[in-house]
């Protein structure tokens, strides 16, 4: 994303935000009420299709995206990177609002404090392929704390010899951690490409053995 594209940005959201004082006061009906849930009223005014904020945690700092049908990235890529990619094959309307993700943050932090092995809430998987979301699809049948080899999916898929193919599938998944790709190895137990880096996958295999 340009200079001149992040002042685009800008002057929209300061256009939305704008937008909702104004939609917020008419909804007042007096001093004494309660202000309106901004992201909610967003939403509702067709200003808001994608939600999206960060979370640090000890693989780094995620991005989250969640849209009406569901938590649409996880990602450890570059904020601003991943609201264009959202803009662009999603909704121009990105907006942060971090109410809409507080229940992914809430779980993500008792993963990660080991209170939690698994997620709930839907997942749109819009952003992956036609290929990745077969890919994606067999991940939930990978226990926690257990590993699956590239080859061993290919195989599931009725396409043994496709394991390089289900290894980009993997690295091109968008909802990281969620989707736990991290649970893929090579046939030799080596850790391979990962999105977030070996260092984190590693990190995330020992957290979910211990």
């Amino acid at each position: 994303m340009t200079d001149h594209d992040r002042h685009l940005v800008d002057a929209e959201e300061l256009a939305m935000t704008a937008r909702l004082r104004n939609l917020a006061a008419a909804a007042l009906p007096g001093p004494l009420a309660e202000p309106p849930d901004l992201t909610q009223l967003a939403a509702e005014s067709g200003l808001l299709d994608v939600a999206i904020d960060t979370v640090d945690t000890p693989v780094g700092q995620l991005v989250l995206g969640a849209t009406e049908a569901g938590l649409v990235t996880c990602s450890y890529d570059d904020r601003d990177a991943v609201a264009a990619r959202l803009a662009s094959a999603v909704s121009p309307r990105v907006l942060r609002a971090p109410a809409r993700l507080d229940p992914i943050r809430r779980q993500l932090d008792e993963y990660f404090a080991g209170r939690r092995t698994g997620f709930t809430g839907p997942v749109d998987l819009r952003l992956a392929s036609d290929f990745g979301r077969q890919v994606l699809g067999l991940l939930g049948t990978i226990g926690y704390g257990h590993t699956t080899t590239y080859g061993a999916l290919a195989t599931a898929l009725g396409r043994p010899t496709a394991a390089r193919a289900v290894g980009h599938a993997l690295g091109a998944n968008p909802v990281c951690v969620i989707v736990p790709c991290h649970r893929v190895v090579g046939a030799d137990g080596r850790l391979t490409g990962y999105a977030g880096g070996v260092a984190a996958k590693r990190t995330l295999l020992e957290l979910e053995r211990a």
